[in-house]
């Protein structure tokens, strides 16, 4: 990293303090609501507790968080009434345990990889579910796939080439010609689907936030680390493996998961998914229409989705350029994303008047903005386009909380999980600053759920900067009954 020079190391300190007292006062602006909460950690605000859930676990996603968080925020907000949005839909987990819960749910999800699992698992909502367990156990001992014959290649992207042993790529392309063949269109869906979700166990690859990170054994995307993955599953394995997963899950009755017809809702809920930006179809929904709001947008930390997620997309057909475009649709998070053109037009020119205002407005944020462009002039700060990720992200975002706020029904919950973030040693208190954005179109912060463990800080940022410890939280805002 390049060195500091004194001058600006001095004035960056002061920056920090000006930073420091900004953030402070705005955190005495929410003191009130600020409380850390000990029934919830990390494992329940993130996806991790989905593991021992039936059908939240077949496909891995890191991002999501937890049925169990989900249902615990219907009941202490008392959501019961329909229908339920979630404009980052993710891997549907609040989609689906508001289904559960008897209620309707529209979800928004850009991420084709992510779509697909809830496109795939609403389609085995409405099949017969202990036919397609036996289906998809008997296509398993059948296994045509270890057979001679043709396959289909593997669409790889560049970032792709290379991410399956040799016999491991041709297992799975005899096993993508066999899907193809399967006449039952659910069925067949679901058998390709089992493949997407074992593609990283049988890669060179891991997901690791920002990037693939490659095992040394590939040949490629070696690092001054050697990384080792551990043993890496063949095909036939982890094939196996993931259809009798899906298959046991499915079949109730043979788990003795059957449950009784009292503990269930009425019905279940409807769930419609919208592909595409949040950015675009929220303007489109209807005003004061849903009866509350979850989710986890993507977090202000560099994480880009297109590559963590890229042999899924590239199984599912995304090609180059359409990967590019996707890396620019998707809310402002990683370094590569470039201001968004024409994104006003998508918006009643007074509410984005509104958000950009209150982006504008904001002390704190305009504190850190200036520091960190700073930074980027003096050289200092370990990516150039870490400043401009940081303004966008906010700007959208606030664009997110006003059209929200429209969309709410008056006295509706919107609860979101958030983790705040570092940089170049500048707090950035996203829980705060979007509370502000938040207050300003229409909502009561009721609460700020702080988990009683935060995250630490990279060990870049902490052999410059220290440790410090940053808030992880989940917000609950209230639209006001009356504007």
């Amino acid at each position: 990293m390049t060195a500091i020079p004194v001058e600006a190391s001095a004035s960056q300190a002061q920056a920090l303090a000006a930073i420091r007292r900004a953030d402070d006062g705005l955190r005495d602006r929410f003191a009130d609501r600020l409380a850390v909460n000990h029934d919830l950690d990390r494992s329940l605000v993130s996806f991790q507790a989905n593991k021992a859930e039936q059908r939240h676990r077949w496909c891995k996603y890191k991002e999501g968080f937890s049925a169990e968080l989900v249902r615990y925020v219907l009941k202490k907000t008392g959501l019961a009434s329909s229908p339920i949005l979630d404009p980052f839909a993710g891997s549907g987990t609040a989609l689906f345990t508001a289904r559960e819960a008897g209620l309707d749910a529209v979800g928004i999800e850009l991420l084709d990889s992510s779509a697909e699992i809830i496109e795939v698992r609403n389609a085995v909502a409405g099949a017969d579910q202990r036919q397609l367990a036996g289906a998809l156990a008997a296509f398993r001992d059948r296994r045509s796939w270890c057979q001679a014959g043709k396959q289909l290649p593997f669409p790889h992207l560049r970032i792709t080439a290379g991410a399956f042993p040799k016999e491991t790529e041709q297992r799975l392309g005899r096993y993508l010609w066999e899907t193809g063949r399967v006449e039952d269109p659910v069925l067949s869906r679901v058998l390709r689907f089992a493949a997407l979700c074992v593609l990283e166990p049988i890669s060179y690859t891991r997901k690791d936030g920002q990037y693939l990170r490659w095992d040394q054994r590939s040949g490629r995307g070696l690092g001054k680390k050697a990384f080792d993955k551990g043993r890496i599953e063949t095909f036939d394995e982890a094939i196996a493996a993931k259809l009798s997963e899906i298959a046991s899950d499915l079949d109730e009755k043979q788990r003795g998961c059957l449950r009784r017809l009292r503990d269930q809702p009425e019905r279940a809920g409807r769930i419609e998914l919208l592909r595409g930006s949040c950015l675009e179809i929220l303007p489109t929904l209807p005003a004061n229409h849903f009866s509350g709001l979850i989710t986890s947008p993507p977090y202000c930390n560099r994480y880009d989705y297109t590559r963590t997620y890229a042999l899924e997309l590239a199984m599912l057909g995304v090609g180059e350029e359409a990967i590019r475009k996707l890396r620019q649709t998707m809310l402002s998070c990683t370094v590569e994303n470039r201001e968004k053109q024409g994104l006003d037009q998508h918006f009643d020119r007074r509410r984005y008047a509104a958000a950009t205002r209150a982006v504008e407005s904001q002390g704190v944020l305009s504190l850190i903005l200036k520091y960190l462009d700073g930074c980027r002039r003096d050289k200092t700060i370990n990516h150039a386009g870490i400043p401009r990720m940081v303004r966008n992200y906010f700007a959208e975002m606030a664009l997110v909380i006003f059209e929200s706020a429209r969309a709410l029904k008056p006295g509706a919950p919107l609860v979101m999980v958030n983790d705040n973030v570092r940089y170049q040693g500048a707090h950035v208190p996203v829980d705060l600053i979007l509370s502000d954005f938040a207050e300003q179109a229409g909502f009561e912060v009721e609460a700020i759920w702080v988990l009683p463990r935060g995250k630490g800080n990279s060990s870049q940022q902490m052999g410059l900067h220290g440790r410090e410890e940053i808030r992880k939280c989940v917000y609950v805002w209230r639209k006001a009954n009356v504007r």
